[in-house]
C-alpha cells in the first residue's frame, strides 16, 4: 500500500510522462479530462524536439531529454511510462527508487522475471507500479464484475475472447515492433492482452491453457496469430484468439452464465451501446438490473483508470491495476506461448523462476526461428 500522497496547493495529482510517442497523447488527453484532479507538469523524451512539441501542444512547462533528469527534478506524484516495452521495467524501477509511483503502459514488462523484479523493488521501497488496462474501468465491465461477485448471474460456464485486428507490413517498419527482445511478443502480448485482461478480471484465476501460435503473414520474429483453450479455477472454459491479420477488425467478449449471456463487440473502446444482455428463460428480471448499471455513453478509456488511480493515491488504498494483477495477466501470456511452442497444456504456476519462459516469452523455442537462434 502506498502512503497517501499529500495534496498539492491546488489539490491535483502532479503527473509526468516519459516518452512522447503515439500513446502518450492518450495519456495527456485523459489527464486534461481530469483537470480538477490531475495535471501534467513535465515530460521527457530522448527526442528533445518531439518533447518540446508535445509540451507546447498540452501546455506543459517542464521538458527533459531523459527520464533520469525528469525524476531528479522532483515535484511529481505519478509518472506515466509511455516508452517501448523493453524499457518499461527499468523505468518503473527508477521511478519507484525516486519515490514516485509508476503507471506503465501494457505490457508491464517483457517477462515474468522482470515483473518479479518490479515486485521486489515495490516491497523494498513501498512505492507502487501500476499497469494501464483501461478496459477494466469502463462502466459496463465494472457493473459486470459486481454482478458476478454478487452471484447475480449464476455460475460462469463458457466464454469467448477475440481480438481480431489488422496491422499491415508497414506497421512493423518501426524498429521495435515484432521483435521478441524489444516488444516481448506479438498480438498475445501487445494487442489481445487488453481483452484477455478483462476476461481474467471477470472470471478470476485461470487454471490451465492449451494453445497454438503461428506466423501467418507478417514480417515479424513474433507470432501474428495465437489461439488458446482455457480452463478457469471456477470451472468455466473459454477460447482466446489474438490476430493481426483480420481485415474486419473486432474486439469481442462473450460470457455465458447460468442465468444470462453478456457480450460486447467494439474495436478500441466500448460504451454501453456496444453491449448485449440476454437473460436465460425465467430470468427476465435481470435485464433491468443489467441496464441500470451498464447504460452509459462513456467509452472505456484511460480517463476512468486515471480517476481510480487518483483516488488510490489520495487515500493510500491499493492501486488498480497492481503489479500482482498485471503479473496474473502476463503469466497467462507466458503460458500461451509455452503451451504453443512446447505443444503441451500449461497450468497456472507451472512457469517457475528457472523456466526459460519466465526469462522470455519466447522461451528460446520459437518454431519458425532460424536454426542458429534456436535453443537445442
Amino acid at each position: 500500500m502506498n502512503s497517501p500522497v499529500p495534496p498539492t496547493a491546488d489539490g491535483r495529482v502532479r503527473s509526468a510522462i516519459i516518452g512522447t510517442g503515439g500513446i502518450a497523447h492518450a495519456h495527456a488527453q485523459a489527464i486534461a479530462a481530469l483537470g480538477d484532479r490531475m495535471r501534467l507538469v513535465a515530460v521527457s523524451d530522448i527526442d528533445t524536439a518531439r518533447a518540446r512539441a508535445f509540451a507546447d501542444e498540452y501546455g506543459v512547462e517542464r521538458t527533459y531529454g531523459s527520464a533520469e533528469e525528469l525524476l531528479a527534478a522532483g515535484g511529481l506524484d505519478l509518472v506515466h511510462i509511455c516508452t517501448p516495452p523493453q524499457t518499461h521495467a527499468a523505468l518503473a524501477i527508477a521511478a519507484m527508487r525516486a519515490g514516485v509511483p509508476a503507471l506503465v503502459e501494457k505490457p508491464t514488462a517483457l517477462s515474468l522475471a522482470e515483473v518479479d523484479e518490479i515486485a521486489r523493488v515495490e516491497a523494498e521501497t513501498g512505492v507502487s507500479t501500476m499497469t494501464v488496462f483501461q478496459h477494466r474501468f469502463g462502466p459496463a465491465v465494472r457493473h459486470l464484475r459486481r454482478l458476478v461477485a454478487d452471484g447475480m448471474l449464476g455460475r460462469p460456464l463458457v466464454a469467448t475472447c477475440e481480438t481480431l485486428w489488422f496491422r499491415s507490413d508497414d506497421y512493423f517498419a518501426v524498429p521495435w515492433r515484432g521483435r521478441w527482445e524489444v516488444e516481448g511478443g506479438g498480438p498475445t502480448m501487445g494487442h489481445g492482452i487488453h481483452q484477455f485482461d478483462v476476461l481474467l478480471a471477470v472470471l478470476g484465476p485461470w487454471a490451465e491453457v492449451t494453445a497454438i501460435a503461428a506466423r501467418q503473414l507478417r514480417p515479424t520474429d513474433t507470432e501474428d496469430v495465437s489461439a488458446a483453450l482455457v480452463r478457469f479455477g471456477n470451472g468455466a472454459v473459454a477460447t482466446v484468439v489474438n490476430s493481426l491479420v483480420s481485415p474486419r477488425e473486432s474486439s469481442r467478449l462473450r460470457f455465458d452464465f447460468e442465468y444470462a449471456t453478456v457480450e460486447v463487440e467494439h474495436v478500441y473502446g466500448y460504451d454501453g451501446s456496444d453491449w448485449t444482455f440476454t437473460p436465460a428463460p425465467g430470468h427476465d428480471d435481470l435485464s433491468a438490473i443489467w441496464a441500470a448499471g451498464a447504460a452509459s455513453t462513456d467509452r472505456s478509456s484511460h480517463r476512468d483508470q486515471f480517476a481510480a488511480i487518483a483516488d488510490a493515491l489520495a487515500t493510500g488504498a491499493p492501486p488498480e491495476v497492481s503489479t500482482a494483477d498485471a503479473r496474473r495477466t502476463l503469466e497467462f501470456a507466458a503460458a500461451t506461448y509455452a503451451s504453443a511452442f512446447l505443444r503441451v497444456p500449461v497450468a497456472a504456476g507451472a512457469i517457475t523462476a528457472d523456466d526459460p519462459f519466465a526469462a522470455s516469452m519466447s522461451g528460446g523455442r520459437v518454431p519458425w526461428a532460424p536454426v542458429k537462434e534456436a535453443v537445442r
